[in-house]
C-alpha cells in the first residue's frame, strides 16, 4: 500500500504521537471514527452511484444511529439543502465583492444564487414530501433541485467571454452528486 504524501509530512512534523495515530486510523479505516448504524447505512449506500459520498455523509450524521431508510433520505437531502444554501450565499457573497464589475458577470451570479435557491426550496418541498410519504413527488422535487444548477452553467454560456469558474463547477458537480445519492435512496423506499 502506498503511504500517503500527507502522512510523511505530518510524521515529519512535531505533532503529538496520539493525533498521528488517529489521522492515520481515520485514513485507513474511516468508518472507525463515526457514529452510525453502519449495516444499514452501507445496505443503503450500496444501492447508488456514489457510495463514498453517501456512506460518509450519513455516517457524519448522528441521527443516521436511529434512522430507518426514510430517515437516511430525510438527511441525504437535509445534506442537499446545507449545499445549495452555501452555495446561494457564495454566490451573492461574490456579486458584493464584484462592487462596479461588469454587469453581466454581475447579473449571471445574481440568477446563479436565486437557482442554487430555488434548489433549495424544492429539496424543502422533498423532505416535506418525504414526511408525507408522497415518495414520487419527493423525487419530482430532488429532480428538480439537481437541474437548478444546470441553469447556472447554461447562463454563463450565454455571454461571450464569460468563463464558468472551476469553484462554481466543484460545487454543481457536489449538488448532483447529493442528489443523485438522495433519489436512489428515495426509489429505494418501499412504496
Amino acid at each position: 500500500m502506498m503511504i500517503p504524501c500527507w502522512v510523511v509530512l505530518f510524521s515529519s512534523m512535531m505533532i503529538s504521537k496520539r493525533f498521528f495515530f488517529l489521522l492515520l486510523l481515520a485514513h485507513l479505516q474511516p468508518e472507525a471514527l463515526v457514529k452510525g448504524d453502519g449495516t444499514l447505512i452501507k445496505k443503503t449506500c450500496k444501492n447508488t452511484d456514489y457510495f463514498d459520498l453517501c456512506f460518509s455523509s450519513l455516517k457524519s450524521d448522528p441521527s443516521s444511529t436511529n434512522a430507518d431508510p426514510k430517515g437516511l433520505a430525510v438527511i441525504m437531502v437535509g445534506i442537499g439543502m446545507a449545499n445549495a444554501t452555501s452555495t446561494s450565499l457564495y454566490l451573492s457573497s461574490q456579486t458584493q465583492l464584484l462592487g462596479t464589475a461588469n454587469d453581466s458577470i454581475k447579473r449571471v451570479l445574481k440568477e446563479c444564487a436565486e437557482k442554487y435557491t430555488y434548489a433549495n426550496d424544492a429539496l424543502q418541498a422533498s423532505a416535506q414530501d418525504l414526511a408525507n410519504e408522497a415518495y414520487d413527488y419527493a423525487s419530482m422535487h430532488i429532480a428538480a433541485a439537481s437541474d437548478y444548477p444546470s441553469v447556472c452553467h447554461n447562463m454563463y454560456k450565454r455571454y461571450q467571454g464569460l468563463v464558468y469558474p472551476p469553484e462554481l463547477a466543484r460545487r454543481e458537480d457536489g449538488l448532483k452528486r447529493i442528489c443523485d445519492v438522495a433519489m436512489r435512496i428515495v426509489q429505494n423506499l418501499d412504496w
